[in-house]
């Protein structure tokens, strides 16, 4: 979510070849060919992808039918797959509005088409860049009451922000701007289970794809959740959260991430 301005099918883009991972149907031969290679270094990568996927269906389960959250901003969406926020939140709770954002040309083209609420509650799609919040939040005003508890959502779309304190100041407006008693979703890609082949992955995908990735250490993706509580069990591999509701025994993957609430204004 940083540069993409017009629909480029000559050079690689993470959300089509997330969803190529995923099985889906949305992308095109150079997304593949990338795929194919980073699949190579990374065996792992299906099953990241994959796992990624199910933490954002447990994350957004827990906080829809446990914690009672019925508005979503899901930042940096991707392409429409199987369980999407809107689904999954509507599935428990009919009611749930959900903004969705993100500025991939193909992805507004099938979130439109696709990304349609239940009649009880309802959906929105806004077309902005990651690094411009102020946006953001004006435009999910027309769908969402931000004086109210919201559960933002960051899946996979910090670590294509190359600075680190950037990546900082880019969450830390939308936490400023939520209510009491919101929540906070992030997952971010990390080295610390593959270490080197993570590491080779990604260099590939900087030289051919885009936007590129930088990849952070489980400490510094808990900083993002500075200020408000971590919920059990903090920031761990997508694939190891919450125990209880997932084969604890699962395979690690290098996606890391964790759900924090927002417990009094500042």
């Amino acid at each position: 979510m940083t540069e993409a301005t017009s629909l480029d099918t000559s050079v690689p883009h993470s959300a089509r070849v997330w969803n190529y991972w995923l099985g889906g149907k949305d992308n095109f031969a150079v997304d593949r060919e990338v795929g194919e290679r980073v699949r190579q270094m990374l065996p792992s990568i299906v099953e990241q992808a994959r796992a990624d996927r199910a933490f954002l269906g447990r994350a957004v389960t827990h906080l829809a039918g446990d914690l009672g959250i019925r508005q979503f901003l899901d930042i940096g969406t991707g392409l429409p797959t199987a369980d999407n926020t809107h689904e999954v939140a509507q599935r428990v709770a009919p009611s749930s509005r959900i903004t969705y954002v993100d500025n991939d040309p193909l992805v507004l083209v099938h979130a439109r088409a696709l990304l349609t609420s239940a009649p009880e509650g309802a959906t929105d799609y806004v077309e902005a860049e990651l690094e411009d919040p102020a946006t953001i939040l004006r435009e999910a005003a027309r769908t969402l009451d931000l004086s109210q508890p919201v559960g933002l959502i960051l899946m996979g779309v910090l670590h294509h922000v190359a600075g680190t304190d950037s990546a900082y100041a880019i969450v830390e407006q939308p936490k400023a701007a939520l209510a009491p008693g919101s929540y906070l979703v992030i997952n971010h890609a990390t080295n610390a289970v593959h270490g080197a082949a993570s590491d080779e992955s990604v260099a590939h995908w900087n030289k051919f794809g885009k936007p590129p990735i930088t990849l952070r250490s489980p400490a510094q993706i808990e900083r993002f959740f500075a200020g408000w509580t971590l919920l059990p069990p903090g920031v761990v591999s997508c694939a190891r959260w919450r125990p209880g509701t997932v084969d604890e025994s699962s395979v690690e993957v290098d996606e890391f991430g964790g759900v924090a609430r927002r417990d009094q204004a500042a």
